[in-house]
């Protein structure tokens, strides 16, 4: 690939990270409403409204006050995002120019997912916030990020020495690492959008106890409104620690399984440094965890509890893409393995 191929798909990935905190910051501070309309906000593409006739136009027009601290952070994000789906189409039009040499499809997925990452965008605001669509808005942002990490290694792959193959075992460990922890991430995006971070305020019990009164059923139910049942009934407090408590019982799977992963790469000279950036990522990320519930969810933790999650996933999938890389590296992109599942093989 070209250097401006390889310079745009590093940028897009820093800018993805960017987007996702950005994201957390709006949801975490109560913004996700601050512009009732999509793609512009109160009926302006540029800005929000600040002149006095603006203002009063758009209250008379919107039925609601304009609040516009929480209309920039809205705006801020979806120009980050705005920019981020540009610099991905760039991606995807000059990899549909090489695809002669190589195939373009991993792009053209890509593509895809922002698209449908706009529609959630403007789901999540004429939804009111409803949970699945918030979940989902999130999971998309975070797969976004994962496959522009994916690009960036299959780069990465192309131009480094053949690498030693590595077990199988470690391969199987990789895949169940990755696969808890789009799981957890996805129970995280749960928590936040049914905002239960706060409803279990120590550690490492909840509410006093090991196994508190929960209501798994309501809980998990995805077909509802914000803080309400499917049958629009006021959401227990049960449902919520239920809510909370299974993302804290994940997250000891997730220790388990991506902490024995990254301590078996330790060990190998070849993978020791993946196996230090993985342990290293998700220990912090165990950290800002516990440290949301002692604080009781100050925004900036919370935020970067969201950024830990990214830069998790990041770790982890670039341990697994060279876990599941073969000897054959030099090829112009890796067909063996973890690759396969993202691109065609000529």
């Amino acid at each position: 690939m070209t250097r401006t191929y390889r310079r745009l798909a590093l940028a897009a990935l820093l800018l993805a990270l960017v987007v996702v905190s950005l994201g957390a910051y709006v949801r975490l501070s109560d913004a996700g409403l601050g512009c009732p309309d999509w793609p512009g906000c109160y009926g302006q593409l540029v800005g929000v409204p600040d002149e006095a006739h603006e203002i009063h136009a758009a209250e008379h027009r919107f039925g609601q006050s304009v609040e516009a601290p929480k209309a920039w952070k809205e705006m801020i994000h979806r120009y980050a995002a705005g920019l981020l789906g540009l610099a991905i189409l760039a991606l995807a039009v000059l990899a549909w120019r090489e695809r002669g040499r190589r195939s373009p499809w991993l792009e053209v997925l890509l593509l895809a997912v922002v698209a449908g990452q706009a529609l959630l965008g403007m789901l999540t605001v004429t939804r009111l916030l409803k949970p699945v669509i918030v979940t989902s808005h999130l999971l998309g942002g975070m797969s976004t990020l994962a496959l522009l990490a994916v690009l960036v290694l299959r780069d990465m792959a192309t131009r480094r020495a053949q690498a030693k193959v590595l077990p199988g075992g470690l391969r199987l460990l990789a895949a169940l690492a990755l696969l808890a922890l789009f799981i957890q991430i996805a129970l995280g995006g749960w928590v936040s959008s049914n905002y239960a971070a706060a409803i279990c305020a120590d550690f490492p019990t909840c509410q006093g106890s090991w196994w508190p009164e929960m209501d798994t059923h309501h809980a998990f139910t995805l077909d509802r409104e914000l803080g309400a049942t499917a049958s629009g009934a006021l959401l227990s407090g049960a449902a919520l620690t239920a809510i909370h408590w299974t993302h804290r019982l994940f997250a000891g799977l997730v220790l388990v399984l991506a902490g024995g992963f990254g301590l078996r790469l330790l060990a190998r000279a070849e993978t020791r440094v993946y196996g230090q950036c993985l342990l290293t990522a998700l220990l912090l990320q165990i950290g800002l965890g516990i440290a949301n519930v002692l604080l009781q969810l100050p925004l900036a933790l919370a935020v970067a509890h969201n950024t830990g999650a990214a830069l998790l996933l990041c770790a982890t999938l670039a341990a697994t893409f060279r876990v599941f890389q073969r000897s054959e590296a030099r090829q112009p992109y890796p067909a063996a393995g973890f690759t396969r599942h993202f691109q065609a093989v000529r």
